[in-house]
């Protein structure tokens, strides 16, 4: 006999967020806390590049900025996106100026590697709420067959590979990247 007792109760967001970290991150998605997958060599290779990438093209004119691993809750969510782009005026701060540590608003961009243990479904229904929210455009790289699925608030998905050029937030409108590219940089 069971005790009701003894029944887990759902968290909500606010016990959610006082959990102590975890490693890799823990999301809170729908009442359900899913930890993501530890990264692989693949995905962090990519991972770090097209930050830092995006970082050196966005940083110096304050265009935007591409945060790996933050923290993102809002819609009853909170979730940890691979790469989370936030057009300069979005950044949250703080009265001194300095960044927040909080960021309670969806990423203007939204960038997701697929790790090999990953659902492919899960991750495309995190985009899709982030869009509900107000994200502008979404990627869904798959290093594994070297495409990138782009979505869009607006109309239905595309799929990128080879030579192809893909779409940055419009801030970032003078940069180009292919798929080709950024897939290179897996062989060192």
């Amino acid at each position: 006999m069971m005790l009701t007792n003894q029944i887990p109760k759902p968290l909500t967001l606010e016990e959610f967020l006082k959990l102590p970290e975890t490693k890799p991150a823990s999301e809170y998605i729908d009442g359900e806390i899913e930890q993501k997958p530890m990264a692989q060599g693949k995905h962090s290779i990519i991972q770090i590049r097209l930050g830092t990438a995006i970082n050196e093209v966005a940083l110096l004119p304050k265009l935007a900025y591409a945060f790996t691993e933050l923290r993102c809750t809002f819609g009853r969510r909170s979730i940890v996106p691979d790469i989370a782009v936030f057009e300069w005026q979005n950044i949250p701060k703080d009265a001194d100026g300095s960044v927040s540590n909080k960021f309670e608003i969806p990423p203007d961009w939204i960038i997701e590697i697929l790790s090999p243990e990953q659902s492919t479904n899960k991750i495309i229904k995190k985009i899709l709420v982030c869009f509900k929210h107000g994200t502008k455009l979404s990627w869904l790289l798959d290093p594994e067959d070297e495409s990138v699925t782009i979505f869009y608030p607006d109309r239905l998905p595309e799929i990128k590979e080879g030579d192809d050029i893909l779409p940055v937030l419009s801030v970032l409108s003078n940069w180009q990247l292919t798929s080709l590219e950024m897939f290179s940089w897996l062989k060192l």
